[in-house]
């Protein structure tokens, strides 16, 4: 397991530079915002070269890139939003050879047409559930197609709230390029913080073998919570920490959630929980 960070954290005039920041924070394992690129959000203007020379500036750097965002709205009321979000998100697979990373991090979305991490009295309802999973089929699909692995987070605003809908959705698209983002922060109802373990114990014993990234954050309550930096919140870190070795997690562990100046101290922390 290696400790990473999104590079947006660190903003710079070019990315070059704000790989460098990152780089002098003894991080070199990304996850990696399209944008950073100087491409479009929607991908309409990614390309070869544009892609190439990122993963040039990180290869020069010692760096890798353990996955891109290709985050939209999968659970949007609109079928042309979520038509469109898979349009982009096929044009992110089709480059994601170039960009040297094999996964693309997701946002299974909510009802809320603001914002696709808010939460919306519709999102635990049948027909949320059935606009999602055939949108969930296609990015699977896409990634069969591209050799890429799409991974969702399950989030207590979206309409995938928990350990359950995760493995529920897992199951009934049964593709092998479609697999989780694990953040213990964000996984705690109302009222649950205080089965902590009992929770991430049951996340890991449904979703450990289907991680393909984790997320190092923290949270001071429950509920829609998730945005403190790693180490200054109430997130059982040695638990959670634990968790992931026991299910033999290898992959990235990824900060976010934080300013600049919190970075080397939650480095600092994560270092020496991980051991």
């Amino acid at each position: 397991m290696r400790h990473g960070i999104f590079e947006t954290v660190f903003r710079r005039s070019t990315l070059a530079e704000s790989l460098d920041a990152v780089v002098a924070q003894g991080i070199h394992c990304l996850q990696f915002d399209l944008s950073s690129a100087g491409i479009a959000h929607d991908a309409s203007n990614i390309s070869e070269e544009r892609c190439r020379l990122a993963a040039q500036l990180l290869s020069a750097r010692g760096m890798t890139m353990s996955a891109v965002s290709g985050t939209f709205n999968m659970c949007h009321p609109d079928p042309l939003h979520r038509a469109r979000g898979l349009e982009s998100l096929r044009a992110i697979a089709a480059h994601c050879r170039f960009l040297g990373t094999s996964v693309i991090s997701l946002c299974s979305g909510t009802r809320n047409t603001e914002s696709m991490w808010h939460p919306h009295p519709e999102n635990g309802s049948m027909a949320a559930w059935n606009d999602l999973l055939p949108t969930m089929k296609q990015a699977a699909k896409i990634g069969e197609e591209h050799g890429v692995t799409m991974a969702f987070e399950p989030e207590v605003s979206n309409v995938i709230d928990s350990a359950q809908r995760a493995r529920r959705m897992l199951d009934e698209v049964g593709s092998p390029a479609l697999k989780v983002v694990m953040d213990g922060a964000n996984i705690f109802h109302v009222g649950e913080l205080p089965k902590m373990r009992e929770i991430l114990s049951e996340a890991f014993a449904l979703l450990g073998n289907d991680i393909a990234l984790a997320h190092a954050k923290d949270l001071d309550h429950d509920g829609e919570a998730g945005h403190r930096a790693a180490g200054e919140g109430l997130l059982d870190y040695a638990f959670y920490l634990a968790e992931l070795k026991r299910v033999k997690f290898t992959g990235a562990l990824v900060l976010h959630g934080l300013s600049e100046k919190q970075v080397p101290g939650c480095v600092e922390f994560v270092r020496s929980k991980m051991g």
